[in-house]
C-alpha cells in the first residue's frame, strides 16, 4: 500500500481537511524498516477534525486506533494490517496526558492495542540504535502501563517487555474469565523477530 496516498485520500472525505503532510523520519529520509508514517493534518478545526478522526480511519480497516494517553500534543495512533503504525496529528490541537492505565476487564482490550503501538515504534528506535531513547521509554512504559500489570520492574530489552507483558495479560484474561483478540499482537511481534528486534 501506499501509505500516504491512501491516508490522504481516506481524510479527504472530510470537509476539515485542508492539507495532509508527511512529516517526522520518513519525510526526512532517516526513517527505518519500522518507523511509523506521522502526518500533519492541516484543519481550521482542530477540535472538530479530532472527533472525526476515528470514523475518517474505518476505511483504513485498522486492527486499532486510539488517542496516545503520554504526549500533549494530540496524535491519534493507527495500526494496520501488517504492522504498518500512522500517527495523525490534527492541526495544533492538544490533549491532557492520561495517568497511568489501570487495568479492568472493559480497558484490557485498550492497554493491549496500547503496548504493542508502543512496542513497534520502540522496535524503529532499536533499529535506529537510539539506545538512550529505548531505555527511557522502557521505564516509562512501566510506569505507564506493564507496572500497573503487575510486572515488578521495568525490563531492560523489548524482548523482555514482549514477554513479561504476555504472562501479566494472560494472569488477567484468566482472572477476568476474557480473552484479548491476538491478531495485532502476533503480527507485531512477528515484525520484531524479523528485524531482529527479538
Amino acid at each position: 500500500m501506499d501509505v500516504p496516498a491512501r491516508v490522504t485520500e481516506v481524510l479527504a472525505a472530510s470537509r476539515l481537511v485542508a492539507r495532509v503532510d508527511l512529516v517526522g523520519s520518513r519525510a526526512r529520509g532517516e526513517a527505518t524498516a519500522l518507523s511509523d508514517w506521522d502526518f500533519r493534518v492541516d484543519t481550521p478545526n482542530g477540535a472538530a477534525l479530532a472527533r472525526e478522526l476515528p470514523i475518517l480511519v474505518e476505511p483504513l480497516e485498522p486492527l486499532a486506533a486510539q488517542w496516545d494517553r503520554l504526549t500533549e500534543r494530540a496524535t491519534y495512533m493507527v495500526m494496520l494490517t501488517g504492522a504498518v503504525k500512522i500517527d495523525l496529528f490534527p492541526g495544533d490541537e492538544r490533549r491532557a496526558i492520561q495517568p497511568p492505565w489501570e487495568p479492568t476487564a472493559s480497558n484490557l482490550v485498550a492497554i493491549d492495542a496500547h503496548f504493542w503501538d508502543w512496542m513497534l515504534w520502540l522496535g524503529g528506535k532499536v533499529l535506529a540504535e537510539k539506545s538512550g531513547v529505548v531505555s527511557e521509554e522502557l521505564r516509562k512504559l512501566h510506569r505507564n502501563l506493564l507496572g500497573p500489570l503487575g510486572v515488578t520492574s521495568p525490563p531492560a530489552t523489548v524482548e523482555q517487555a514482549v514477554t513479561e507483558y504476555r504472562v501479566a495479560r494472560d494472569r488477567l484474561e484468566l482472572r477476568w474469565e476474557m480473552s484479548v483478540q491476538g491478531r495485532l499482537g502476533d503480527e507485531v511481534e512477528d515484525t520484531l523477530v524479523r528485524y531482529g528486534v527479538i
